[in-house]
């Protein structure tokens, strides 16, 4: 590689604890300091303040706005029969001064992920019924985030979405395509 050409090296004070086959792809400073970094590897986002990392299968929504990253990731709710349901946890904004390629690798990363997506109605409201990708898991993650004021709890909401989940299930199944 060229002079110009060099990746940027990752300072050992930012470095997170990676997994034995996990490896960086970017990074980027947070704010002013010397020792907070934003880093993707190939298994997930390591956000500052966190200890442990935050998949791609995990991030819900990613907006970069040039200077500034906003992550929110999935809080799971409950467990069905075959998918979870989510919510949106708490946000998170990170001021990148030099985000070099990270929100690009954020964006592939995540957008990656998602085999399936399409958004339903459901006895009182909508949601969404999505079927990510997670390194070393065969199939699909099937999960489910209902709209705001959606009666998630339901017993009419959750036999309709077991229903969406089965025929999503079906159509993404290989023998089908």
């Amino acid at each position: 590689m060229g002079l110009f050409n060099r990746r940027r090296k990752l300072p050992a004070q930012c470095r997170p604890a990676l997994a034995a086959h996990e490896r960086v792809l970017a990074w980027a400073r947070v704010g002013d300091g010397d020792d907070a970094a934003t880093v993707a590897t190939n298994l997930g986002l390591w956000l500052p303040g966190r200890a442990e990392r935050l998949g791609w299968h995990d991030i819900l929504k990613a907006v970069w706005s040039g200077r500034e990253l906003t992550v929110t990731p999935a809080d799971p709710v409950a467990e069905r029969d075959g998918y979870l349901v989510v919510a949106d946890a708490p946000t998170s904004t990170y001021l990148l001064l030099d985000p070099g390629e990270l929100p690009h690798q954020v964006r592939a990363r995540v957008t990656k992920s998602v085999a399936y997506t399409a958004h339903h109605p459901v006895p009182g409201g909508a949601g969404r019924v999505a079927a990510r990708r997670v390194p070393g898991v065969d199939g699909l993650t099937w999960t489910v985030r209902y709209d705001p004021g959606t009666p998630a709890d339901d017993p009419d909401v959750a036999a309709e979405t077991d229903r969406l989940v089965a025929a999503a299930r079906t159509a993404t199944t290989p023998g089908s395509l």
